[in-house]
């Protein structure tokens, strides 16, 4: 399966922005889907996730302001990104399991989509 993430940009402190994952096939197997994001220097962190039983996760910066979401007719996993800020601006993966949990290691990874906040 081939994750692709879409829906990066620029975009000024406080804007909204929808990041989109495709998989290239179903994704009802996956038991878990998450957004992590990696700025230069630093490792890759979990932003989000959303476990096939139905529950998500955030860190606690992006409460309030993020939402996961996920489509198992559409092979989609959504990021609905709201009240940005230049702190946010960091590389966003998407990436999934078949058996692991949201903590466990990933199966599958997409290549990124930059998102760029500014002030």
């Amino acid at each position: 399966v081939q994750l692709v993430e879409s829906g990066g940009g620029l975009v000024q402190a406080g804007g909204s922005l929808r990041l989109t994952c495709a998989a290239s096939g179903s994704i009802v197997s996956f038991n878990a889907m998450t957004w992590y994001r990696q700025v230069p220097g630093r490792e890759r962190a979990l932003v989000a996730a959303f476990s096939s039983q139905g529950n998500s996760y955030y860190v606690d910066s992006v409460k309030g302001r993020f939402t996961i979401s996920r489509d198992n007719e559409k092979y989609t996993l959504t990021l609905q990104m709201n009240s940005l800020r230049p702190e946010d601006t960091a590389m966003y993966y998407c990436a999934a399991s078949n058996w692991g949990g949201i903590f466990d290691v990933m199966d599958y990874w997409g290549k990124g989509t930059l998102v760029t906040v500014s002030l």
